[in-house]
């Protein structure tokens, strides 16, 4: 792991994303709440924030975080068709919080997925990324509009 003890202490707040594109019968019934195994939303909400928690278990080099806030929003999204799944964590400490939201998205994607396959096999989980981080020594970052840039 590398070594934070010499990087200052400041608020760190980091924001990501990503897609589950799936059928347009998929998205009716999941807006219906005729799905096999439960609300896959409110699973996959609480799966995304217990998997930012334990980020440090998941990825070998992260520093184990005391993260003072964790959310993650999920909203259908009829366009793709699908859902678009953001995270959100923030730490007060000397290291940030992006691969925290990362894999809160992540998981919450992968949950969603677990929790729909049996009515869908074309899902597919796209477009996580990091779309802002604040605070530490870098200062702040966002993410170019779309993905490409």
């Amino acid at each position: 792991m590398v070594d934070v003890s010499g990087k200052a202490i400041t608020s760190r707040l980091a924001r990501a994303e990503g897609f589950l594109r799936m059928r347009p019968e998929t998205l009716a019934r999941l807006e219906e709440g005729v799905t096999p195994k439960g609300d896959p939303l409110v699973v996959a909400r609480i799966a995304g924030i217990q998997a930012a928690k334990r980020t440090a278990d998941l990825i070998p080099l992260c520093h184990p975080l005391a993260l003072t806030h964790v959310d993650v929003v999920i909203e259908p999204d009829v366009r793709l068709p699908g859902l678009h799944v953001a995270a959100s964590a923030a730490v007060t400490g000397s290291t940030g919080v992006e691969m925290e939201a990362l894999t809160a998205t992540t998981v919450a994607l992968l949950t969603l997925y677990d929790m729909l396959k049996a009515i869908d096999r074309t899902l597919t989980i796209e477009g996580v990324r990091l779309l802002e981080k604040r605070g530490g020594r870098s200062g702040d970052w966002r993410a170019p509009t779309t993905p490409a840039e």
